[in-house]
This record gives structure tokens, sequence and C-alpha cells, in this order.
């Protein structure tokens, strides 16, 4: 896996720098600001990008716009938000019909093998939310009216989703049948006017249309 790193706190850089390196994985370049990150993923090309939030000049939300920015001009690279802030605004956006988006909380990355573990599902096509940034999300779209459709329990299986579980793993979660998950699944799919598609992933363009769901 090729990676470009935007992270401007330098330890935490050289960190993710060496603990990926460790584990195989090629750290194509590792900056500290938006526009170096835009400048590096058209020079390498990574499959995935690591990016902070909040960058310089005024620390506040660069990295998020460059995320957005870089999903525009390089919709083959997979981008991980990797932050100690949740950012609604421009996180909706980011996740919005494209597969290959992550957000992460670095203070809630239990341990290395979670981390590459979702970096590489990130970099394969998938999503990887954490459970707090999806809470926050629902709860942005749930004012705006976006949630209105779907049950409670359906809402719970969409969070799961977007926090990459199988069907499997949802079911062993809520303490329900493998079937009944399955049954809200297709529900939510019908509600959100996802048919069936064997272009598309319905599971991902589920959570990210609903996340992004326009005010």
């Amino acid at each position: 896996m090729r990676v470009v790193i935007a992270e401007d706190a330098a330890l935490l850089r050289e960190g993710l720098t060496r603990l990926l390196e460790d584990r195989g994985h090629t750290i194509c370049a590792a900056v500290t600001d938006g526009d170096l990150l835009l400048s590096a993923v058209a020079e390498h090309q990574p499959d995935v990008a690591v990016v902070d939030i909040r960058m310089p000049p005024t620390h506040t939300d660069e990295g998020l716009r460059a995320a957005l920015q870089l999903r525009q001009d390089f919709p083959g690279t997979g981008v991980l938000m990797f932050s100690q802030y949740i950012e609604t605004s421009y996180s909706a956006q980011l996740l919005e019909g494209a597969a290959g988006v992550g957000y992460l909380l670095k203070d809630r990355v239990a341990n290395v093998a979670e981390f590459t573990a979702a970096l590489e599902r990130v970099a394969g096509g998938g999503t990887a939310l954490d459970p707090e940034v999806v809470s926050q999300l629902f709860r942005a779209s749930r004012q705006r009216g976006g949630l209105a459709t779907l049950t409670p329990r359906e809402r719970q299986v969409l969070a799961l989703m977007a926090e990459g579980r199988s069907n499997s793993a949802i079911a062993v979660e809520l303490v329900v049948s493998g079937g009944a998950v399955e049954k809200h699944v297709a529900s939510i799919f019908t509600k959100l006017g996802l048919p069936p598609d064997e272009s598309d992933n319905r599971r991902v363009l589920a959570v990210l249309r609903y996340l992004g769901s326009p005010a």
C-alpha cells in the first residue's frame, strides 16, 4: 500500500511514517499542509492519504478542505481523515457519493492493528468511520430531517454499516438474527432509493448518501 501523510505535528507525522513502514507499506510523502498534500498526491498517485483536519496556516479546517479537493481531482486515492476533532459541515460533503473514505479520532483508536486495518479498508474502496463521528453526523442530519424515513433500529444498523461492520457482525452487536439484519438493510436500501446495481456498492452508497444528505 502506497501512502501520503498530511500531518503538521512532527512527532505524530514521524510516528505514523515509522508505524506504516514497519508493516511493509510505502510512505510516498509526509507533508505539513493542504497544498503540499495535493502536490504529493499529484506526484505519487498513492493508494490512500492520511489527513489531519487542522493544519497551517489557520489550524481550522484546511486539511478537510484539501481532502475535498483531493477527492475531486484524484478520485482513485482513498482519504482517511485522522483528527482529534469532529467537523460536520465539510465532512458530509467528503463522505457523500464516494467510496474509499474514512474518519477516525486520534484518541479513540485502540491499537495499531485497528488503525492499519481501517487504512487498508479505505485504500481498497471501503469506509472506516469512528462511531462518535457517525453519531454526530447522524445528529446533524436528523436536525435537517434527513433520517425521518428510517426507524430507530434501521438507524442503528446504518450506523454500524458506517463503521464497516458486516451483517453477521451487526447481528452479534444488536443480538438479533442474521435474517433480521438482512431485512433491515433491504429496507434501508429501499427507503434511500438504491435498487440492485452490479456496478455500485449499495452498502457504501447507503452510508455515504445518508451521511451527506442535503439540508
